[in-house]
């Protein structure tokens, strides 16, 4: 039992860690207030289905138990619809992990099956799937997430 508590709090510490450090990182360079970018939801809906459904789900509802790490010490992919926290982090966030793998964001030796898809796929074609990830979500968890993108924004 005790050894059960010292992984929670060293499980909630990395992530804790890692949350900092993806605040600190770099920021792509498509933000929500690009002039010019138009996002092209039925390309995102068609690209999440082939890049991010097979972990993420087809409806967004992410793998079982994603909040407990598996039996390799990752976390499952997290569920992209209102019950996640992907609506918690503004654009820059999301498209940064989204490009350069969750580890790479993160740092400090964290491991994660999340990759980066940036040698993949265009910064416009992966906003493109957030934009339609974003479609997906119940208005108060939109208006949430875009306040967060603003304060973002303009903290840059």
């Amino acid at each position: 039992m005790k050894n059960a508590a010292f992984f929670t709090v060293g499980v909630v510490a990395v992530i804790a860690v890692g949350g900092a450090a993806i605040f600190l990182s770099e920021s792509p360079a498509i933000s929500s207030n690009t002039p010019g970018y138009q996002p092209d939801l039925a390309r995102g809906e068609a690209l999440y289905a082939e890049a991010c459904a097979s972990c993420h789900g087809a409806n967004l509802e992410g793998q079982p138990n994603w909040r407990s790490p598996g039996p390799d010490g990752r976390l499952p992919a997290p569920p992209h619809d209102a019950s996640g926290h992907t609506w918690h982090h503004s654009d820059r966030v999301l498209i940064n992990i989204t490009m350069r793998g969750t580890a790479a964001v993160v740092g400090r030796g964290y491991e994660s099956n999340m990759p980066g898809f940036a040698d993949s796929y265009s910064e416009a074609e992966l906003r493109d799937i957030l934009e339609w990830i974003k479609t997906q979500w119940p208005e108060r968890e939109r208006a949430h997430q875009a306040q967060v993108t603003a304060q973002d924004d303009a903290s840059q």
